[in-house]
């Protein structure tokens, strides 16, 4: 990869800028293309935008950043796009620092910003070599995650369909299903969940086989079908319904015939058992049957020693004897079953008997 550093005036780079939904993010007398497909959005906080123009503004140096040269005039910002945002938004007037705005600054105080000398190193190379610099050079900064990364490699215009609906402020997917769902739509969150779902955790093949697909339709019409399912099963919301894989359980259970009246009796008198300590696992236990999503309470060590004491060391299965530490808590009446975590129904087992009968 052939590889200069050039010195660019602020002046320069925001001459021609843009910024919308329709011609995207463009500066540089219209020969940058700022925001390139396998960028993010737009994702610094107040506080770390204004510090670059706090920067500018006392002219200490920036961070060097890196623009990919196409060869025909044109350019892509590889690495600082949210710095260079940062600054054309704040000479536009669209945001203000201490109530100053770019246009109640005294003359000599814009020219100093629109002076102000970036360092940009400009990188020529093939497709790959550029995505490799790419991934290489975002080690440091605002981190890129996975699916930001994945978004460098299968871009397209399966890609720009699918961020439209996964990947902005308050879009569709956001809006049918936020409650459902962590993380941010803005940093690929979203978009990860639902390929990691309908591919059953196998994003990269998914992303590989639709990358040169005409649109998403498919991830589309896909995630509002496991929304849809989670409403009709589960049509109470409860807040430790946010973050489950729905996916992967509408992808098993979606055929089934659950009775979401006898379910949500089930939730309620589960939400109140002081035994089980994990009330997100409720949900996922409903679905599958296996205790393990509920963290049931465990015996204190005072119920274990009891227990011992009034065993003498013995495991009732094989008949052996054990220290303590060699044996676990085991619920005589299973959990299931009614059993709780008292001390009159908790019984010592050796570790392989225990192992045995909760089938680890």
């Amino acid at each position: 990869m052939e590889i200069k550093l050039k010195e660019i005036k602020v002046r320069e780079v925001i001459d021609g800028y843009i910024n919308n939904d329709e011609d995207g993010v463009i500066g540089y007398g219209g020969k940058l293309n700022i925001r390139p497909k396998y960028q993010r959005e737009f994702v610094y906080k107040d506080k770390q935008r204004d510090a670059v123009i706090d920067t500018v503004r006392k002219d200490f140096p920036l961070n060097v950043m890196y623009w990919v040269d196409n060869g025909d005039g044109t350019y892509e910002v590889l690495d600082g796009q949210q710095r260079t945002i940062s600054i054309c938004e704040y000479c536009i007037g669209t945001f203000s620092i201490n109530y100053q705005y770019f246009h109640n600054l005294e003359h000599d105080e814009q020219e100093q910003i629109l002076e102000y000398p970036l360092m940009i190193y400009l990188c020529k190379g093939t497709d790959k070599e550029k995505l490799e610099w790419f991934k290489t050079i975002n080690i440091a900064g605002e981190k890129l995650y996975d699916q930001e990364l994945r978004n460098a490699i299968y871009t397209g215009e399966w890609l720009t369909d699918a961020k439209r609906h996964f990947s902005k402020n308050n879009c569709v997917a956001y809006n049918l299903g936020g409650d459902y769902l962590n993380g941010s739509a803005i940093r690929q969150d979203y978009l990860q969940t639902a390929i990691k779902w309908i591919s059953n955790d196998s994003i990269e093949d998914y992303m590989s086989k639709h990358q040169h697909d005409a649109n998403a339709n498919e991830l589309w019409l896909y995630f509002q079908s496991v929304i849809n399912w989670v409403k009709v099963v589960f049509p109470k919301y409860r807040k430790e319904m946010k973050g489950i894989e729905w996916g992967f359980y509408y992808n098993e259970y979606k055929d089934v015939a659950f009775d979401s009246n006898k379910l949500e009796d089930r939730i309620k008198e589960m939400m109140t058992d002081e035994d089980i300590t994990n009330k997100k696992g409720i949900y996922e236990y409903l679905l599958d049957g296996k205790e393990r999503h509920l963290n049931i309470r465990e015996f204190t060590p005072n119920q274990k020693r009891e227990a011992y004491e009034r065993q003498n060391g013995i495991c009732p299965n094989c008949n052996n004897h054990f220290e303590i530490d060699e044996m676990e808590g085991d619920h005589i009446t299973p959990w299931h079953s009614g059993g709780k975590t008292t001390a009159d129904n908790c019984q010592m087992l050796c570790k392989e008997c225990n192992r045995r009968k909760s089938g680890i």
